[in-house]
């Protein structure tokens, strides 16, 4: 699986510079906790999944120690790209799970806010778009988001951020849709993205679900086949919207 991941696809190509020197590690023998450790320096040392001591919350153990426990899967590889690329959003993210485990102990039921951080940490997005098309997506109208308006898609930046999401991507398939934060980010470098977001997680925004949902290959350049209009037919994919949610805010 390490060799067959595909850095030329549009999803993978910002985690070109990191990862592939890391699957390659792995590919040929190493751990891949070791391979990690050997890249850029991330807020968080990584260490095998055995570290973690039986009954300890996760997120509480990295958290307390520095430490992130580590398999060797696809998973784990592309959260521990996350933890290179957005150091300080996976801290900010890691610091509110662990205050929601403190206070109402990991057995409990997870609540708004950790239901939140799950659903971005492991399948979010950011976009940086024309308001049009934000406006189309947030209606859930398709055709309009990516028919009508498919040439100012050369002005819009997507950014994956969700580590199952990107592990999904491994096997490309129509259905996979990302949980994209309902507001505009100004994509640039990894670090100002970064910056950015760090600064947006608060526990008050992730409690109110503040995500759209955003079908991958139904973006221009993602795949060949949405190239015909007929694509964007399929009812379980660009399900039909109806849901009177706000603007977005594109300050």
């Amino acid at each position: 699986m390490w060799n067959s991941l595909d850095w030329d696809a549009p999803w993978y190509q910002p985690w070109r510079e990191t990862g592939q020197p890391v699957a390659q590690e792995v590919a040929a023998g190493r751990a891949l906790h070791s391979a990690l450790n050997q890249v850029a320096a991330a807020p968080v040392h990584f260490t095998l999944h055995g570290a973690l001591p039986a009954g300890q919350a996760y997120e509480s153990y990295i958290l307390e120690t520095g430490q992130c426990p580590t398999r060797d899967n696809l998973h784990d590889f592309f959260n521990g790209l996350a933890w290179h690329h957005f150091p300080r959003s996976k801290r900010r993210l890691n610091e509110l799970q662990a205050a929601q485990i403190a206070a109402q102990g990991s057995s409990a039921s997870r609540g708004p806010i950790r239901d939140a951080i799950t659903v971005f940490d492991e399948n979010g997005a950011l976009l940086d778009a024309p308001a049009a098309i934000w406006e189309a997506l947030l209606a859930r109208n398709w055709k309009r988001a990516f028919v009508d308006l498919r040439p100012l898609w050369a002005q819009a930046r997507v950014r994956l951020f969700g580590h199952a999401l990107l592990e999904k991507l491994a096997r490309p398939r129509k259905a996979i849709t990302a949980h994209v934060w309902r507001l505009q980010c100004p994509i640039g470098g990894t670090d100002e993205v970064d910056s950015w977001l760090a600064a947006r997680l608060t526990g008050d925004r992730l409690a109110g679900k503040p995500f759209t949902p955003l079908p991958l290959f139904g973006i221009p350049g993602w795949c060949e086949e949405n190239r015909q209009v007929s694509f964007y037919d399929d009812p379980v994919v660009f399900r039909p919207g109806g849901l009177d949610l706000p603007a977005p805010n594109l300050t």
